[in-house]
């Protein structure tokens, strides 16, 4: 793949952005809704966020550990800093009483019956995600892939919809099935995603190089869960990817297909915003998981007497 530039060693990782007047990077000329809007999704003390990642459904359907999301999701919500679902999820299933922000799957296409899903189109209304209080918008960009112009002009519109209306918009890195994921198609697709506006970036970890991932893009980056690791593999991840410059984690798989997803959701939680050690958080994750065992006995015990 062509760079514009020789690989050198300018991307100064230890060396973070300025951030004057606010705490998230490349955000502290928004408007002050747009900021409100991230202060709710990134926290404020930590200025990282666990986003927990449910909107599988818009192209996958019925994904294992969401069937129920009444019954799987909702019972976490209390644990992570915002969701990120789908508008018709949010309707059907999330109480209105919920105090948690909302990120909204704006972009929408093929199913996975398709072998080509950067066929993509802007799916929701910003005037929908306003009615609905989102906190932000996502939306795929297939850099490299078939319908690549398609999809980066999916994202600016987007982006110019959410300009006018005040809510931030998460562009994410959709990786096809032949393109290689390493740092420096990541560097390319960050970069390119944040120089045509979004606020911030959700993309995968890759162990060599992503702290000059993080280090490029000139704006906050949340890392991708992807598929289902063991729990230590997927807090090892986390771990490494917020001590190389995310701000934080978008996960589905490896939370709530977890054996104990209450106990995953609080232990990733303490790796990003307490930058706890894998092995401890593993740890917090077997002890939280025992006691929820031990308490779900004695309902069971109770309910059989």
């Amino acid at each position: 793949m062509p760079e514009a530039d020789q690989e050198g060693q300018r991307y100064a990782p230890d060396q973070p952005q300025a951030t004057p007047g606010f705490y998230l990077k490349g955000s502290h000329q928004l408007d002050w809704g747009m900021k409100n809007r991230l202060a709710r999704v990134f926290d404020p003390a930590s200025g990282r966020t666990v986003m927990l990642a449910v909107d599988h459904g818009y192209f996958q359907g019925p994904t294992t550990g969401l069937e129920r999301i009444d019954l799987s999701i909702v019972p976490l919500l209390p644990s992570c800093d915002a969701l990120f679902c789908t508008r018709g999820i949010l309707r059907s299933v999330i109480p209105a009483q919920c105090q948690k922000p909302m990120v909204l799957r704006a972009s929408g296409g093929p199913s996975i019956l398709r072998d080509e899903l950067s066929d993509e189109q802007i799916a929701m209304d910003m005037d929908d995600a306003v009615r609905l209080n989102a906190a932000g918008v996502g939306i795929q960009v297939f850099i490299g892939g078939e319908h690549e112009t398609r999809s980066v002009h999916n994202m600016t519109r987007l982006v110019d919809a959410g300009l006018r209306a005040g809510v931030p918009v998460m562009g994410i890195t959709a990786v096809g099935k032949t393109m290689v994921r390493d740092a420096k198609y990541f560097r390319l697709a960050c970069r390119i995603i944040a120089e045509l506006g979004a606020q911030y970036v959700k993309t995968y970890f890759v162990e060599d190089g992503f702290e000059t991932v993080t280090a490029s893009c000139p704006v906050p980056i949340v890392m991708a869960g992807g598929k289902k690791l063991a729990e230590l593999d997927a807090l090892t991840m986390a771990y490494n990817a917020v001590q190389q410059g995310a701000a934080g984690v978008d996960m589905g798989r490896n939370i709530f297909q977890s054996e104990a997803p209450q106990a995953m959701i609080a232990a990733v939680a303490a790796v990003v915003h307490k930058n706890m050690k894998p092995k401890e958080a593993l740890e917090l994750f077997n002890s939280l998981k025992r006691r929820a065992a031990s308490v779900s006995e004695v309902v069971r015990t109770a309910n059989t007497a």
